[in-house]
């Protein structure tokens, strides 16, 4: 008797375990919605009463910005959240009465749009990567309205901007041209309109002008971002600066102002010569701390000749520790030296990363290709991936914010181009996202986002 009561109880217990746990999913998940033809993410949320907000929370992979509704997929549909409604506060002025995020957004391209040079045909590519964005996020049940103008280099900007079209514009990506910048900063400025300088000119309304977006900065502004992330980086390396007798380059600056920059740190630094013999070159590193080589060049035949230099150092000191820490240039270099990426733990400082073997990449070049038949430009960055990030990290920012929207959050799920924005001065944003792109010995690719 006293065993059989001891397993009803068990089976009682584990019974009540059991509802508990449904009763605890039940509360998040009230069922479940199989997708029809032509139904949308917005007529699904708007069907069940909730937000899609609430709609993409239940199903994470809705996140991901080439994600697609297809006929036949399975969504988890929650419960809507219960809120208190607060009480509606009466409209205070022109902004309040038109919001961005009840209407659909309403977009304006001005780059030179042409098939004359390389200028118009790179742009026109970025663009087809805006309408790729734009048609993505419909399945958002995001709307956007775009109008498109060719700014060409030796075009009128002015009558450009006399289109009523252009005041109207909730976004302007534009221009190309840091001769266009004046009379258009003035415009943005006046119809409070946001203005995103998709790549680097010389704008120094950026300053005074807070509608301004710029996503590339100036050398001395990215070297001085990649000094600061070395020398939190490589703390405790001994760095070795390769003299490469490159009297084209452009290097120099940097590795002069890293020098200065790690005698303030008192980190320990040594120079070499690439014509050094290998006694003389093996001097320069350290036997009890890692190493972390940089040249003073961004050439791929300085950048092989020095590979061939330290895999023969490595032959006669194999356990030396040695790292390598390169350019941006170098990532078009991999076809050539990505054997000994991986093999010297190399670090390629950057704004963007290409990753061909992505589902995402592949994703958008195959539907690139399906829309426009031909490929994308063989080109780093790809222009298209460029203009379908900047498009896509703005538009559902608008969507989600409003115009308050000011780019200060990171989006996760970017392609190629991180984005991340933060006040310039009393003046517009500028973009402060920095990856380190990084080749590690098991021959794998990681990208670190500062």
């Amino acid at each position: 008797m006293t065993r059989v009561l001891r397993y009803f109880l068990f089976f009682a217990a584990f019974w009540l375990s059991v509802s508990v746990a449904l009763a605890q999913e039940a509360e998040q998940i009230r069922g479940l919605h199989k997708v029809k033809k032509k139904e949308t993410i917005f007529g699904i949320s708007r069907m069940y009463d909730i937000t899609i907000e609430q709609l993409m929370k239940a199903n994470p992979e809705m996140s991901a910005p080439d994600y697609e509704l297809k006929k036949g997929a399975v969504l988890r549909i929650p419960f809507p959240t219960l809120q208190t409604e607060a009480p509606v506060a009466k409209p205070t002025n022109e902004e309040d009465v038109d919001d961005v995020r009840k209407r659909a957004i309403r977009l304006g391209v001005m780059l030179p749009l042409h098939n004359v040079n390389g200028d118009g045909k790179r742009m026109v590519e970025y663009y087809r990567g805006v309408l790729m964005a734009c048609d993505s996020i419909k399945k958002l049940g995001i709307s956007v309205d775009v109008h498109a103008w060719n700014a060409a280099e030796d075009g009128d900007i002015n009558k450009i901007l006399s289109d009523e079209n252009a005041a109207k514009c909730d976004l302007i990506i534009g221009p190309l041209y840091s001769k266009q910048m004046d009379a258009i900063s003035a415009f943005v400025e006046k119809h409070k309109i946001k203005l995103l300088i998709p790549f680097s000119i010389n704008a120094p309304q950026l300053a005074d002008n807070k509608y301004i977006y710029q996503v590339y900065q100036s050398r001395t502004f990215q070297d001085a971002a990649t000094i600061e992330h070395f020398v939190k980086g490589f703390k405790n390396y001994h760095t070795v600066i390769i003299d490469c007798n490159d009297s084209t380059s452009q290097k120099g600056s940097f590795t002069s102002a890293l020098r200065r920059q790690l005698d303030q740190e008192n980190m320990e630094c040594s120079i070499t010569n690439l014509k050094s013999g290998e006694s003389d070159f093996s001097k320069a590193f350290s036997r009890t701390k890692p190493n972390v080589v940089i040249l003073n060049t961004g050439r791929s035949p300085e950048l092989g000749i020095a590979f061939s230099k330290l895999n023969g150092l490595k032959v006669t000191n194999p356990d030396l520790l040695i790292n390598m820490f390169g350019y941006t240039d170098w990532l078009m270099y991999t076809s050539a030296h990505l054997e000994n990426y991986y093999k010297f733990n190399t670090y390629i400082p950057s704004v963007f990363y290409y990753n061909p073997l992505s589902a995402s990449t592949k994703r958008l070049q195959q539907k690139f290709r399906w829309n426009f038949h031909t490929d994308m430009m063989n080109s780093l960055p790809r222009f298209a991936i460029t203009g379908f990030d900047h498009a896509y990290f703005f538009l559902t920012g608008l969507h989600r914010e409003g115009k308050n929207f000011l780019g200060e959050k990171s989006h996760p799920e970017y392609v190629q181009v991180p984005l991340q924005f933060e006040r310039y001065g009393n003046g517009g944003l500028r973009c402060r996202t920095q990856l380190f792109v990084h080749y590690t010995p098991d021959n794998r690719v990681e990208t670190i986002k500062f």
